[in-house]
């Protein structure tokens, strides 16, 4: 599979470099930091759930998991140690490059201490988040919806990026569902202090962090 894969998406344009377990897998990762990661869950020395683990404690690069194991709490247990994606084999080859394709679009970036906007402090290692003196107990999508708006601040977020972002591949929920987390989230900043403009409504494209 992975020698399939890896002249399958050379042919499509990526530079692709393998691993034959988990263990070179890490050590590949942190030498050279790939911009997304492919990782089954059975391999020798390390295992998929082993490689997150320790990738998940310097960078945020997208891991998508490859496995046979296809029970729910197996899918969840990889999401949990920070998997964003998990295709059961076999798999179909072009939702595979789409899954790849979308996870892409998020970028990659190496976790800094905390993450900061204003009087907004965002905490990526004990995820944590505060405005001021005052600390925020958001859920976890509204914690992921907070870090992508600093991370992305430079931009105006459609909700259409948001549920790429956010949201697995399988079964993502409507638009709606992202309007509600803002309208949550504006609540909760407001609460701890945050002016009512502090998510900017920018009519007919997106959401945006007021302009410090």
């Amino acid at each position: 599979v992975r020698e399939n894969l890896e002249e399958i998406l050379e042919l499509s344009g990526y530079d692709v470099e393998t691993a034959e377990d988990g263990k070179i897998g890490v050590e590949k990762a942190m030498i050279n930091p790939p911009h997304l990661i492919l990782c089954d869950v059975m391999m020798p020395k390390l295992d998929g759930y082993g490689v997150c683990q320790e990738l998940r404690k310097e960078s945020d690069i997208p891991i998508i998991m490859l496995t046979a194991l296809g029970d729910v709490a197996d899918r969840i247990t990889g999401l949990e140690l920070g998997a964003d994606d998990y295709v059961v084999k076999p798999f179909d080859l072009a939702e595979l490059t789409a899954r790849i394709r979308a996870l892409l679009r998020r970028g990659t970036t190496v976790l800094p201490t905390v993450l900061e906007w204003g009087d907004l402090r965002l905490n990526p290692s004990s995820y944590e988040v505060n405005y001021g003196e005052n600390l925020l107990h958001l859920t976890p999508k509204e914690y992921q919806l907070l870090e992508l708006f600093i991370r992305k601040n430079k931009m105006v977020l459609s909700r259409s990026l948001i549920l790429d972002n956010l949201w697995s591949f399988e079964e993502p929920p409507g638009e709606e569902t992202v309007k509600v987390h803002i309208k949550d989230l504006r609540k909760k900043l407001r609460i701890a202090g945050a002016p009512p403009d502090f998510i900017e409504t920018v009519y007919g494209v997106g959401y945006r962090l007021k302009n410090l």
